[in-house]
């Protein structure tokens, strides 16, 4: 009894958990979750087909924010309470940003929750649970002439503010709405901590058996109690069961086990041909794989391969979407490390992972993710989400972060970033990089003499002048109002002096807008140098210049 009902339990979680992936994969949902804007019969039509195409009876959907902020019941209008200290699964799914499935006590109920993070790029905003019950089970048990009593510890029963079936033990609480009367006053009677064992144990004429209800923590939240008359078992009277009931249980649970696997194709067909259309009608493509070809991709997927209308013709000329990766740092490749990229989305699970794909000379940015689907056959499904518009943004905003908006070279905040970057890797490699810092001399008074507009022209045009006599590698970035820095990767000091002598040269023989000159200090990257340290280096090489007399290259 306790293998049927832990087999149960689990078939029923695995489908939740699939309801609350496909709806993850809602980008309406998404945007709406964002934004705080769920209407309250959002779910209603969806939950009506689930109860009428599935198994499952009583399916609740619950939404909420980053903070584990209740933004939508699916089967009460209330929300705004936060389930943070009450649900140690949540906490979990936001802190690891991990789909889990679990059993849990909240307000209402003692059920079974598949719980999925809700992402807008790359950014967590909330999460989707789906909330089954133990009903289904307790019937589906009933089938083999055992009854069911679902127990939540008394803990957790105080902290119902709404019991979902209203019935009660004592201080316990009844999770199954079709608990038997007189089994519920039988524990009463004896008490209802003894049926918490891991023993069979016999019961006017029963054989009681007891399954412990554990959260994805490990939290012990009730017992799954099953109850079945002694006579009602074939071939077996009490001296037997009581000497051999190891041999009986094995062969009683493999019968019913076929039994109930017979029953459940012919029930889950029809349930697997909704879920295949919910797939076909997310707006994310959906592909299933064995690692060396695909087995299966939805609708979505033929929007974008337009070129081909059956997944048999695709297959007659790729073998896989790997085929289109585009060779690009900060994307997905077909190897990572010595790990294919299936593989690889599967070991780093935590991680987001993305991929551009070159799709007949059109390029597109997924976000990507794969969960194993068979550990038999390995299969896997793999999940893209079009962020091509929410990269090509992206980058628009980091170049407007990054570059100076006068002269379209980097600005300090990108100069201080690759500067870091440069120092961390000449530490690491033991490779020389110098550092030369210069400025316009007497700018002041070409702002208070030619104006402002003449000071800014002079900036722009002295920056192309600087940036077209650099190699490629090297960096120029606008620091201050006339202050530049540039990064000479692989550089020496010795040969840092002469490229800097160069431009001081090109800048006073250039006269363009009108004649200027330059000072200039330049360093060399130190064992010991931080980012504070070369810096004041650099910037005090300036300043001997600047006293000095200008318009000259000091090394410091």
């Amino acid at each position: 009894m306790r293998e049927q009902v832990a087999s149960l339990i689990l078939l029923k979680q695995k489908a939740t958990v699939a309801m609350a992936l496909s709806l993850a994969n809602d980008k309406n949902l998404s945007l709406k979750v964002k934004n705080r804007e769920i209407e309250q019969d959002y779910y209603k039509n969806l939950i009506q087909n689930l109860t009428q195409e599935t198994l499952y009876k009583n399916i609740w959907i619950q939404l909420f924010d980053e903070d584990i902020n209740t933004l939508y019941r699916s089967w009460s209008h209330k929300h705004g309470d936060n389930l943070s200290n009450m649900r140690a699964d949540l906490r979990r799914v936001a802190r690891d940003k991990k789909v889990i499935y679990s059993i849990s006590a909240a307000k209402f109920n003692l059920s079974l929750k598949a719980m999925v993070p809700l992402f807008i790029k790359d950014e967590f905003i909330g999460i989707v649970e789906v909330i089954s019950h133990f009903n289904s089970i307790s019937k589906e048990l009933k089938k083999s002439d055992i009854d069911s009593v679902v127990v939540l510890n008394k803990e957790y029963t105080k902290q119902l503010e709404e019991p979902f079936t209203k019935l009660f033990i004592g201080e316990y609480y009844i999770a199954n709405f079709d608990a038997p009367k007189e089994l519920m006053e039988i524990m009463q009677r004896d008490s209802v901590e003894s049926y918490f064992t891991k023993e069979h144990k016999i019961v006017d004429d029963m054989v009681v058996s007891s399954y412990e209800l554990k959260g994805a923590d490990g939290n012990l939240f009730g017992h799954y109690v099953m109850f079945k008359k002694i006579d009602s078992i074939s071939s077996l009277d009490l001296e037997y069961f009581m000497f051999k009931w190891l041999t009986f249980g094995i062969v009683f649970v493999m019968s019913i086990t076929i039994l109930v696997s017979t029953m459940l194709f012919f029930a889950n067909r029809r349930q697997k041909e909704y879920f295949y259309n919910i797939i076909n009608s997310s707006t994310n493509i959906v592909v299933v794989s064995d690692t060396r070809s695909i087995i299966y991709a939805n609708e979505m997927f033929f929007k974008y391969f337009s070129r081909y209308k059956t997944l048999q013709e695709f297959k007659q000329n790729h073998k896989s979407i790997s085929e289109f990766f585009v060779k690009e740092e900060a994307y997905l490749q077909v190897d990572m490390n010595g790990v294919g990229w299936v593989l690889y989305m599967i070991e780093n699970s935590k991680e987001l992972h993305k991929v551009k794909l070159d799709i007949f000379g059109k390029v597109y940015c997924f976000s990507i993710g794969a969960s194993k689907l068979s550990g038999a056959n390995n299969h896997y499904a793999v999940v893209l989400s079009d962020i091509t518009e929410q990269e090509i943004y992206k980058k628009e905003l980091e170049l407007l972060s990054t570059t100076d908006e006068l002269t379209n070279i980097g600005n300090r905040r990108y100069f201080e970033r690759k500067l870091k970057e440069e120092i961390s890797r000449a530490s690491r490699y033991n490779y020389p990089f110098s550092l030369v810092m210069f400025d316009i001399d007497h700018f002041k008074a070409v702002n208070d003499n030619y104006g402002h507009a003449i000071g800014d022209e002079v900036l722009k045009e002295y920056s192309r002048l600087v940036d077209s006599h650099l190699r490629e590698a090297d960096l120029l970035c606008r620091v201050g109002g006339e202050e530049f820095m540039v990064i000479l990767p692989y550089t020496q000091k010795d040969h840092a002096k002469e490229i800097a002598e160069k431009l001081r040269t090109k800048i006073e023989s250039h006269k363009k807008i009108i004649s200027i000159t330059m000072s200039f200090g330049v360093v060399e990257f130190e064992k010991d140098d931080d980012f504070e340290s070369i810096y004041k280096r650099v910037d005090d090489a300036l300043y001997s210049a600047k006293r000095n007399g200008r318009n000259m290259v000091i090394v410091g």
